[in-house]
């Protein structure tokens, strides 16, 4: 670790964390926004259901560690959702097995400590047409629907109602977009930027309305070394500096 100490937020899943520093992803845009206010890394594994998961949890997330995130966004549930194989193979989780290795991973961070807090992002939908465009001659048939993302989705968000978990409703935020079809993913099923901005959205209007003391939205948290200094660029009369550490004018989106 490099100091100042900062708050740490880490994103934990499968493809869709893996890929959210790729491609204008949603991992980078909350990079970017939290910016000398916390450090935000990446746990993604493409490919992984909620079962390979929660055998790695003690090694992601070990009870030990010396410093505790403050906060983790869990993502699984789009690769458990896919129809299974008959061989047996393949990274399918029937439903009430799914639910189970998602409350084993809240009941795992949320042991980490009092201050950890958690946000579990639901399945997204899917463009089975595009889908089907892309389908891969090395792999066995996929089956992935919008019925199947929807059913997990809605077991995702029961769970953390039970659970008292805060969640973000990536099946029904995404469709919210009349063109979420063509605009929202690269391949079908992996976000695109245009995706990844309502992820960032959701994320931080969870992260502004939360009652978490201290909150953790981006604006409440401060900015290190934001003091003055006689080093930051001149102003126009000569005579003093412009302190720079809060500038947000390069970002495409003014995020709230």
């Amino acid at each position: 670790m490099v100091g100042p100490k900062r708050p740490l937020f880490v994103l934990f899943g499968s493809s869709i964390v893996q890929l959210s520093f790729s491609n204008g992803g949603w991992g980078a845009i909350l990079s970017d926004i939290y910016a000398r206010k916390a450090d935000i890394i990446s746990r993604g594994y493409y490919g992984w259901n909620s079962r390979r998961a929660i055998q790695v949890l003690d090694q992601v997330f070990p009870k030990d560690a010396a410093i505790q995130p403050s906060l983790v966004i869990v993502y699984f549930g789009g690769n458990d959702s896919m129809g299974p194989h008959s061989s047996g193979l393949g990274p399918h989780v029937p439903l009430p097995e799914y639910i189970e290795n998602m409350r084993k991973i809240a009941i795992h961070l949320k042991g980490l400590s009092d201050k950890i807090r958690i946000i579990f992002l639901s399945c997204p939908p899917v463009n089975e047409a595009k889908l089907r465009e892309n389908r891969s001659p090395y792999l066995s048939e996929l089956v992935r629907t919008n019925e199947l993302c929807r059913n997990y989705s809605e077991a995702c968000i029961e769970l953390c109602e039970e659970m008292h978990i805060k969640v973000v409703d990536l099946w029904t935020a995404i469709q919210k977009r009349e063109d979420w079809l063509t605009a929202c993913f690269t391949d079908g099923v992996h976000l695109s930027a245009e995706g990844s901005k309502i992820v960032v959205e959701e994320i931080l209007k969870v992260l502004k309305e939360a009652e978490w003391e201290p909150s953790l939205h981006w604006k409440s948290l401060p900015t290190e070394f934001a003091e003055d200094s006689p080093y930051d660029l001149v102003a126009s009369d000569g005579k003093t500096t412009l302190n720079p550490s809060e500038w947000t004018f390069h970002r495409e989106i003014q995020w709230d």
